[in-house]
């Protein structure tokens, strides 16, 4: 039964998957009619215009490979960075790889490259620039007077203070020369074109991708908020420290705001979200004979609170269901956080799994699925991991998976019970899914 079960829990999850390939959702929003680049947001003559492709992002690869196909002899130039080991055979946009979450030598110097290409765009140049989740630590890009260490070591306090996307990225656009829009300058006076995939509850386009080409709302200001309300003045690098003081102070230029004129020629189309995850997912449940709920695409907070939360609430609809109805498939998304307190690996899906596995210790009616949608979830090779009546017994018993998940060490509780979850790169990136399937008919 478990076995059977798994089997369904991923083919929901691809079915997500597919419907959020950032390569089919670039071209549900572009084609090309004669020479011209027809959008939701108009129609760009390419006739004598050269076109020039920017973009980072874990899933940025597939989506330069079907601007090659789109667009043919009007491409001129391009370049793209990737994580490690989510690139793909591009024939005329340059790629590079590069180290996410924590930036690394390798994303400075693509993010000076793209920089570099930006600034060389004029009037008769269209910039298309391609963000989707990770195109943050992939062009770490360190403003003047920082290092790439000052980057890595700030990245990994606020990954370990289970500090909010917005809050991470908040900070990444005051220490750098490319997030807050300044992409957007550096391209100007070239029009831009951006299309975006979205990791971040809500999709605010400041945020997702640190905002390369849209108006950063934030200031020096919220900045050091940030860094009061989270603790962070000892344990960020004094550099930084520095860099947010003078900036504080006005003795550094704010990132560009909604009143700048760089964003006269820009346009942004939000290609695929975790929504439309969510909607595939229960479309592919309904197909396989689930009724289906959505409990919606706003899942935040602690990652093992939330996970018993949606467990309690599997459980309770297990409780009201008599034992003749159709399963249920629960559905949420979104992007919890972990705060670290032990020395063991795992990812917030993983922390989530395990939770829930200790939640659902007792009963076979509620099983689940948590995993993120690029494949990889934390510092390690897993996507997330499932939880059954039965994981707990393979963790070596209740106090040991209490010891585990004390410990943040979801990554080996799981491999003991063997239930983790395995997509490799999937090169795209909409946050989370929280799969529970619901069977009354099930022991309880």
């Amino acid at each position: 039964m478990m076995r059977r079960y798994k089997e369904i829990l991923r083919q929901i999850f691809s079915a997500a998957l597919e419907a959020v390939a950032p390569d089919k959702a670039l071209l549900r929003h572009m084609r090309m009619e004669g020479a011209e680049l027809v959008t939701p947001h108009g129609r760009w003559n390419l006739e004598g215009r050269q076109v020039a492709v920017l973009g980072a992002g874990k899933g940025v690869a597939p989506m330069a490979a079907a601007l090659e196909q789109l667009l043919g002899p009007y491409l001129a130039t391009g370049m793209v960075v990737t994580k490690y080991g989510h690139g793909l055979n591009l024939q005329r946009i340059r790629q590079k790889e590069a180290g996410h979450p924590v930036p690394d030598q390798a994303g400075v110097a693509a993010a000076e490259d793209m920089l570099r290409l930006a600034r060389s765009l004029g009037e008769n140049h269209l910039a298309i620039c391609l963000f989707t989740g990770g195109a943050s630590a992939l062009t770490p890009a360190p403003a003047p007077g920082l290092t790439l260490e000052d980057l890595q070591a700030t990245t990994e306090q606020l990954l370990r203070c289970g500090a909010t996307i917005n809050d991470i990225n908040a900070l990444r656009k005051h220490l750098s020369v490319f997030g807050g829009g300044q992409l957007a300058r550096a391209v100007a006076p070239a029009p831009l074109l951006s299309v975006i995939v979205s990791d971040v509850v809500g999709d605010p386009l400041d945020v997702i991708a640190s905002g390369p080409s849209v108006p950063d709302p934030t200031t020096f200001a919220d900045c050091a908020a940030i860094v009061e309300r989270l603790d962070l003045a000892k344990s960020l690098p004094p550099a930084v420290l520095r860099h947010l003081e003078k900036g504080l102070a006005g003795l550094l230029a704010e990132t560009p705001k909604a009143d700048d004129p760089v964003f006269c020629g820009v346009q942004n189309i939000l290609a695929a979200n975790n929504r439309q995850a969510l909607e595939a997912a229960a479309t592919a449940a309904g197909v396989l004979g689930f009724e289906t709920e959505i409990l919606g695409d706003s899942l935040v907070g602690e990652a093992k609170t939330r996970a018993v939360e949606l467990t309690d609430t599997a459980l309770a609809r297990a409780a009201q269901r008599k034992k003749d109805a159709p399963p249920l498939c629960l559905l949420a998304g979104g992007e919890t956080t972990v705060t670290i307190t032990g020395t063991g690996r795992g990812g917030r899906n993983q922390e989530m799994a395990l939770a829930a596995a200790l939640a659902l210790e007792k009963t076979e009616k509620v099983c689940a699925l948590f995993a993120g949608t690029d494949g990889t979830d934390g510092p390690t090779d897993a996507a997330g991991g499932y939880a059954f009546a039965s994981s707990v017994d393979g963790m070596g018993g209740r106090e040991a998976a209490r010891a585990f998940l004390r410990d943040n060490n979801s990554h080996a509780a799981l491999g003991f019970s063997n239930d983790l979850f395995f997509t490799g790169p999937t090169r795209t990136n909409v946050m989370d899914l929280a799969v529970l399937l619901v069977d009354p008919a099930l022991p309880a």
